[in-house]
């Protein structure tokens, strides 16, 4: 293991994704309060309740959920008093890693599967793991991977002609 090592001029640079999904998300409560959300919590109360959180805290995370687009505030029209909360198209991608970090948990945390589960509404049965696919939804393991500059990467269709039209040994 450890060939999957990501340019440490990368990490450093401002190119790598990482940090700034971590400064919107990176910190526990974030996570719990999208958990709830995810499960149709919508307003302060029910968070402060459902999550046993404190008020200023909750705040706080509500606000900078707001602030990086994940989820939107919005006040009632009925009750201008009362205000909603509601996953953004950018919150609700969010879930496959929410899910893929439970799994995890399931795992290698309390090592038994959580509940309730997560079942697609096809036909009711649990979600499979969470996974990384290829461009063409083949599963790939560890090994199976590399980080690469998106500069060196060719297009799909020359890739497999370079790999095909390598120089064969004369004979």
């Amino acid at each position: 293991m450890g060939k999957l090592r990501e340019p440490l001029s990368d990490l450093h640079s401002g190119h790598c994704a990482l940090p700034l999904a971590l400064e919107a998300m990176g910190e526990r409560w974030s996570f719990m309060i999208l958990r709830a959300a995810f499960n149709g919590v919508h307003h302060f109360e029910e968070f402060q309740q459902e999550l046993n959180i404190a008020r200023n805290i909750l705040s706080n995370r509500l606000s900078r959920l707001v602030d990086h687009g994940i989820m939107a505030r919005e006040v009632m029209a009925e009750d201008r008093r009362k205000v909603q909360y509601q996953l953004t198209e950018k919150g609700v991608e969010l879930l496959p890693a929410m899910i893929a970090l439970r799994q995890w948990g399931e795992k290698w945390g309390a090592g038994v599967p959580s509940t309730p589960v997560l079942v697609d509404v096809h036909d009711e049965q649990p979600i499979g793991p969470v996974t990384i696919t290829a461009h063409d939804g083949r599963a790939l393991s560890y090994g199976e991977l590399v980080w690469k500059h998106r500069a060196e990467l060719q297009p799909l269709g020359q890739a497999r002609v370079r790999a095909e039209a390598a120089p064969v040994a004369a004979e």
